[in-house]
């Protein structure tokens, strides 16, 4: 079985000691050579500027192909579009649309007055500009969605508006994948959905954020990672726990990995080696 194509989710740094941590981190992941590389948008916008900068440097500085992401809360159309544009300017031809989580403080998404009212127009649009649109998907319920076939029901409209590809919200447990990979498949989705993968760097952390985006941890699983940590084993357990994942769904027909870095590279590239996606010799080793 040959090693999965992988891509890699990086976010923009906030000061500068977070930049040498995205710098080492690209740099010990760019010798896998990832189909692509994705950079994060803060909600509302936040770190818009910090993103565009990074996603030039990462493209410029190490020859990947790199994605921006893009969200449309609390902006008109004019302002995310030029947002857009920025990203083409620095060279930049593939999107990652999302919606976008509410502000702090807000409960839900509104609409911005005179913005997009949500992830399909805004996939639309991106569509019409010629960039090469990406589109999340959610195999465990979104907290907002009235069950799990609305869920492919919007991913089929993010699709139909345009939509190339859609890679995953990370899950647990590899059949929630597939089953939703079945239903998207029934529904008629023939573009390609790529599983997002989180390699547990902190137990804990990874519990809030499957809580607040709705992604399911399996009972066997928690109780697994609690012992861990008590046994002092937890990173050994996360990459054989990822790794066993991994190695179900390219089994299944798999064959493009999308890892949320947390731009902490380790344990992300140890998964990938368990895989066989390791670094090509350079040719002075080969020497």
């Amino acid at each position: 079985m040959s090693a999965p194509a992988v891509s890699f989710e990086f976010f923009p740094p906030k000061s500068l000691q977070g930049s040498f941590r995205l710098w080492d981190t690209v740099r010990a992941l760019a010798p896998l050579s990832p189909e692509w590389v994705s950079v994060t948008y803060g909600a509302g916008g936040t770190t818009r500027q910090l993103t565009r900068e990074a996603v030039a440097a990462i493209g410029g500085e190490f020859d990947l192909r790199v994605a921006g992401h893009l969200t449309c809360v609390d902006a008109s159309r004019e302002e995310t579009l030029e947002v857009a544009e920025g990203f083409r300017e620095a060279g930049v031809e593939d999107i990652v649309a999302l919606r976008g989580d509410p502000p702090k403080g807000a409960d839900r998404f509104t609409p911005h007055p005179d913005g997009f009212a949500d992830s399909v127009e805004l996939v639309g649009a991106l569509a019409e500009r010629g960039f090469r649109v990406r589109v999340g998907a959610y195999p465990d319920r979104h907290p907002e969605a009235a069950d799990a076939d609305a869920d492919v029901a919007w991913l089929k409209r993010k699709i139909d508006a345009g939509a190339a590809e859609a890679v995953t919200q990370f899950f647990f447990d590899p059949e929630t994948f597939l089953r939703f990979r079945d239903r998207c498949a029934a529904a008629g989705i023939e573009a390609p959905i790529v599983p997002g993968i989180l390699p547990v760097e902190n137990w804990s952390r990874t519990r809030g954020f499957a809580e607040r985006c709705g992604a399911v941890i399996p009972d066997e699983l928690a109780a697994a990672f609690d012992v861990a940590e008590r046994d002092g084993r937890a990173d050994l357990f996360a990459i054989a726990q990822c790794a066993e994942l991994c190695d179900r769904l390219v089994e299944e027909g798999c064959g493009h990995l999308h890892f949320y870095t947390l731009n902490r590279p380790d344990l992300t590239r140890d998964v990938c080696a368990a895989l066989g996606r390791v670094a090509a010799p350079s040719l002075e080793a080969v020497a």
